[in-house]
């Protein structure tokens, strides 16, 4: 990516963003996969870690990986890192800082889920995962309501850069009383 003068957006790297299909759904849509990859490289050059925006002239690009796995694994990886013994929609593994920024996992099976009961598309929702699992590599959190606030807000703003609605909008009420 170049660097597009007076952009609000100013792109500071093109992060190498990898992706790890292991659940062969995933792979069904290409489109969703270059989504993904789209986004979570957004989340990397909108809000980098100072690390990163700081790295030395000349050095290699920050790095991802993205695991696009199923329940089983996500199960796993919770159940040894969490103690959760349950599968999750997202994780992330922060690296070293040193250009690596980590490691995230989406769950094939949860995150389909969510967009069928919550009414999205499912791209757009694997989108913001994968976005949702970058900006944690980089530092952010939603424990506190304030930090919550501010990390929603980067994503409504990210993700609309993408063509991709509020994901934190609520949806209008269908006769059965199930969001639309």
């Amino acid at each position: 990516m170049k660097r597009k003068a007076g952009s609000r957006l100013a792109i500071r790297s093109c992060a190498a963003i990898t992706l790890i299909v292991e659940e062969p759904r995933w792979r069904k849509d290409a489109a969703t996969l270059r989504l993904i990859r789209r986004a979570a490289r957004l989340a990397v050059t909108a809000a980098p870690h100072p690390m990163v925006a700081k790295r030395a002239a000349g050095a290699p690009d920050p790095t991802a990986n993205i695991l696009l796995a199923n329940d089983e694994s996500l199960k796993a990886l919770n159940r040894n890192f969490r103690g959760r013994n349950k599968p999750t929609n997202v994780l992330s593994f922060a690296g070293d800082w040193r250009g690596h920024l980590g490691d995230v996992a989406i769950s094939y099976e949860t995150t389909a889920r969510e967009a069928r009961v919550q009414r999205k598309n499912l791209s757009a929702h694997a989108a913001h995962l994968a976005m949702h699992g970058v900006l944690h590599l980089l530092g952010y959190d939603h424990q506190e309501r304030d930090a919550a606030t501010a990390m929603e807000s980067l994503e409504i703003s990210l993700l609309a850069k993408l063509g991709i609605v509020d994901p934190y909008a609520p949806r209008p009420l269908t006769r059965a009383k199930k969001a639309a």
